[in-house]
């Protein structure tokens, strides 16, 4: 029982740890969503986006959710008309993030909704081995 509690924590532990990363990600994009490029014909702020895979833990014998890296996202930049802004271009235009607010608060509580169910794993577990344990005493 012992064993299999620890993978299951294991497993639980690593997508918390993946969703945290991807949380903090979304919080950058969100920081960044209005912010303006610092000289003119700079690139303003790139969204970013996290990468998962499945990873197979030989010792645990189960796979494991594990973050592959942080990737710009390729969409283009948004442009905004505002032609006394120091950085706009001949035509009055501001590259602006490719960053959506409305899409980074959807992915922000699909990403929470995961944590939660993962945390409630490691807790459903932890009272199953209290109770078991209560049982042997």
């Amino acid at each position: 029982m012992a064993n299999q509690t620890t993978d299951i924590f294991a497993i639980s532990t690593s997508a918390l740890k993946a969703q945290d990363e991807r949380m903090k990600v979304i919080a950058e994009n969100i920081a960044n969503a209005t912010t303006t490029p610092e000289s003119r014909g700079a690139r303003p702020y790139q969204r970013q986006v996290v990468t998962f895979k499945n990873e197979f833990d030989k010792a645990l014998g189960a796979y494991k959710v594990k973050v592959t890296g942080v990737s710009a996202d390729k969409s283009d930049f948004i442009k905004k008309f505002d032609p006394s802004n120091p950085v706009a271009d001949a035509q009055g235009y501001v590259q602006m993030p490719n960053v959506n607010p409305l899409l980074e608060q959807m992915d922000m509580s699909e990403a929470n909704r995961a944590y939660e169910a993962n945390l409630a794993v490691i807790t459903a577990s932890r009272t199953m081995v209290m109770k078991t344990i209560g049982l042997l005493n």
